[in-house]
């Protein structure tokens, strides 16, 4: 195809800017033949097509930064935008996922029907459990009773397949 086609695509591969990419004068010809993605890889591998390094070293800064702020640096009043609520994250919606993933698993179980289901998801979206036992709690009223172990059970799936 093109040169410009090349670049664009080694960039990709290289996760680089296409200026970053170099194309040998001698597999210039090559370069051009390219039609693929795995023609282009082979121009990599040959080592036709290569990524210039970093000029220097860019992400340096933030990294200390990340560093220094995990030891507790930085944290100062000064530094502070916002509420301590506004800053220590969305509680409610960690609650009201956390209560809708579970409400969706005892769906999968078959421990609820769909019509319990939507009823304590309207429940749940207009904030009437402060926390998963209540909701647990209003569930056996309804007739559900869910055992320690399938509720650890229920955890375990939760954690394993949601929080990755």
């Amino acid at each position: 195809m093109t040169i410009k086609f090349v670049k664009r695509v080694a960039g990709e591969l290289l996760r680089r800017g296409e200026n970053a990419i170099k194309i040998k004068e001698s597999a210039r010809s090559d370069a051009e033949k390219a039609l693929t993605k795995d023609d282009v890889r082979k121009l990599i591998k040959d080592g036709s097509v290569y990524a210039e390094l970093p000029k220097h070293n860019l992400s340096l800064h933030g990294k200390l930064l990340r560093q220094k702020r995990a030891k507790g640096r930085k944290r100062g009043y000064g530094k502070r935008k916002g509420t301590a609520k506004a800053r220590a994250g969305k509680v409610w919606e960690r609650k009201v996922r956390s209560q809708r993933l579970l409400l969706k698993r005892l769906k999968e179980i078959g421990k609820i029907n769909t019509k319990t289901f939507d009823k304590f998801y309207a429940s749940i979206k207009g904030n009437a459990f402060p926390d998963k036992r209540s909701l647990l709690l209003h569930l056996s009223d309804e007739g559900v009773k869910v055992s320690d172990e399938e509720l650890k059970q229920i955890e375990d799936y939760i954690k394993k397949n949601y929080y990755k």
